[in-house]
């Protein structure tokens, strides 16, 4: 006990607790975690019409929690699932979360992704909680600037049509290619790949020339959510299925309204149906494929008309699928609209999806993992030394350094993939190495009770070594940053996060419990 006093008086073990004490806020463990935590919001749906939205880059412990649908209590997917089996479409749906109470009636779907609980403020990657990962390259060089303006407008794009919990950043390799990776929870392949693999270049032209383009420099507004101006306005059946046809409304710029007056005003006349248009439509293009073309009023001739409808087609083999699909082509043609279109066309190079399920099992594996991995730590340390006074410091100070890198990481709000777990070991294990440097320098000779100055040249000549193996290290890793495209940037990231917090905090605190636990030997 006396030791025990003496060891937490030391200011190097008191700087230990106190880096332990933020860690564990940073982290902010829950253990009681029913319920399950909103991750996205289909902006088309019912659940977004109530006013429910998702805060971006909100503390997993501070995300919305659905506690209750209806009479049934929500503690997790399984009850989800249950409660919205039970639900059908036109049903009156009353929602409790951890933040207000919302009613609304149900659609097709309530418009929600949704995850278990968080049980901690650390934030999981890809591998560990489900979603699509892109690797994208521009199709041309660009220069950081243009690439800069392409995550702009891609999240801009993607935020608009109602996906949260985004992470998109750069990366490059060794050979200095530049790339975006696009991280997305809850969203599938197919729905990544239409937003982000085409450049959105839309143009209304009228003959050759282009009148307008998406974008906040020619659109002021595009309606979006409101029933009167947007929406699904016809659908026919024919012998191969059923067509319907969407329409919605925007605002021009007084530029763009301009030019139209300008293109427009030495135009014919033509009579189709008994009513008179110009002989020239508005065609509409998409990365330069026609999607529509709209015939236009004679009264516009020469007119600087700001607000133009805009309209496309939907098709499926019943009714609903072409209303779906049409609903799909709208929300597209908005997002693009609204957000104008990529500075380059990009080029999937590689994508992964990950379900949550498997996620799930990801997480429960790394924690296997991390557990055996301290269980064998202590297995060999004890038959290293056989002494429970020098093994024990050792478990303790593992498993420190992993709480403080899991609290580094949740305080930058850092994803942790698997990557990243990876390193988390490998940190752990360079400490395992240093720890049994310093105990052997301190156990060696003959004078292990000898003076203070014997004592601080030993301690003095293993942090000479741990040094070296520092600098090795981060050397070794610095390259691991841009590796592979950024992907093996969560194991560099950890693995020197790992060691820095070693040689900074945890390695003279052991030295430290060590030297003392050791003087009377």
């Amino acid at each position: 006990m006396a030791k025990l006093k003496k060891i937490l008086k030391k200011f190097r073990v008191i700087l230990l607790i106190f880096f332990l004490l933020l860690s564990v806020i940073a982290i902010s463990p829950r253990f009681n975690k029913e319920g399950v935590a909103i991750r996205s919001i289909d902006k088309n749906s019912s659940a977004y019409d109530s006013g429910m939205r998702v805060e971006p880059n909100l503390p997993p412990v501070q995300r919305e929690i659905i506690k209750q649908i209806n009479n049934i209590k929500v503690t997790n997917l399984e009850d989800y699932a249950t409660a919205l089996h039970s639900l059908k479409p036109q049903d009156t749906v009353r929602l409790i979360t951890t933040k207000q109470e919302y009613v609304f009636l149900k659609g097709e779907n309530l418009g929600l992704s949704v995850e278990n609980a968080p049980s901690s403020n650390i934030f999981l990657g890809l591998e560990l909680k489900g979603g699509t990962r892109v690797l994208l390259e521009p199709e041309e060089k660009i220069t950081e600037s243009q690439r800069k303006d392409v995550i702009a407008t891609m999240r801009n794009r993607l935020n608009v049509y109602g996906l949260s919990d985004i992470v998109i950043r750069e990366a490059n390799d060794l050979k200095g290619t530049k790339y975006i990776i696009v991280e997305i929870a809850g969203a599938t392949k197919q729905e990544v790949k239409d937003l982000i693999e085409s450049q959105g270049r839309f143009e209304a032209r009228i003959g050759n020339i282009t009148v307008f383009e998406g974008g906040e420099k020619d659109i002021i507004h595009v309606c979006r959510e409101d029933g009167t101006c947007a929406g699904i306005r016809a659908c026919d059946q024919s012998q191969g299925g059923a067509s319907c046809r969407f329409e919605f409304s925007i605002k021009l710029s007084e530029k763009a309204a301009k030019k139209h007056a300008e293109t427009t005003k030495d135009l014919d006349i033509n009579i189709t149906s008994g009513k008179e248009y110009l002989i020239k439509p508005l065609d509409l293009y998409l990365d330069n494929v026609q999607v529509d073309s709209l015939l236009i009023s004679s009264d516009l001739k020469g007119k600087q008309a700001t607000d133009i409808s805009i309209s496309g087609p939907g098709i499926g083999a019943t009714e609903q699928e072409a209303v779906e699909d049409a609903l799909k082509n709208m929300n597209k043609l908005q997002t693009v609209l609204i957000t104008g279109s990529l500075p380059t066309k990009m080029i999937i190079v590689k994508m992964d999806s990950i379900s949550p399920t498997l996620g799930e099992a990801f997480v429960k594996n790394a924690l296997v993992v991390g557990i055996l991995t301290l269980l064998a730590v202590a297995v060999f340390i004890f038959i290293r030394y056989r002494k429970l006074k020098i093994s024990i410091p050792i478990l303790v100070i593992s498993f420190s350094e992993m709480v403080l890198i899991l609290g580094l990481s949740a305080l930058i709000k850092y994803n942790l993939d698997i990557a990243a777990i990876a390193g988390i070991i490998a940190a752990v294990g360079t400490g395992v190495d240093d720890q049994i440097v310093i105990t052997d320098e301190i156990l060696s000779g003959s004078d292990e009770g000898g003076s203070s100055y014997d004592w601080k040249k030993k301690i003095k000549r293993a942090f000479f070594i741990i040094l070296a193996s520092y600098a090795t290290t981060v050397a070794a890793m610095l390259p691991l940053l841009k590796a592979g495209a950024g992907l093996l940037t969560g194991f560099a990231f950890t693995t020197i996060a790992g060691v820095s917090i070693g040689v900074l905090i945890t390695r003279p605190a052991f030295a430290s419990i060590i030297q003392e636990l050791l003087k009377e030997d």
